[in-house]
């Protein structure tokens, strides 16, 4: 399964913001996932429990965006939403266009808990 070694990129990548921020373990993360990203978001929600045992993010929460898909037209320079397998200008109905977005997979954000500083209140 794709997704399960996308989840352990996935574990790797919270686990480098975990220590540089010093927490004791995240408790939400949120993935945006584009259509057009070659990755099932219902399967990586599946994969994401087994790849996170045992780590400081086995009990976080995964939030899954789904992006859309948006493109630039070169015709008409207008950015619109398109569909999969019709990547064409909603404006003008050209069909040369450039993807702006939908394709990523990307980590927006992490909720870490922390330990409060022992100074902190001084």
């Amino acid at each position: 399964m794709h997704e399960l070694a996308v989840a352990q990129a996935l574990i790797e990548q919270v686990g480098d913001v975990i220590r540089q921020h010093r927490a004791q373990r995240a408790t939400r993360i949120r993935v945006r996932i584009g259509p057009l990203a070659g990755v099932v978001p219902e399967l990586l929600g599946n994969a994401f429990p087994l790849a996170a045992t045992g780590s400081r993010m086995e009990h976080a929460v995964l939030d899954l965006v789904a992006a859309p898909i948006t493109v630039r037209c070169e015709t008409c320079d207008a950015e619109t939403e398109a569909t999969m397998n019709r990547l064409v200008c909603a404006a003008c109905g050209d069909w040369h266009t450039r993807i702006i977005s939908g394709d990523e997979l990307l980590l927006e954000s992490v909720e870490l808990e922390t330990t409060p500083s022992l100074t902190s209140g001084l």
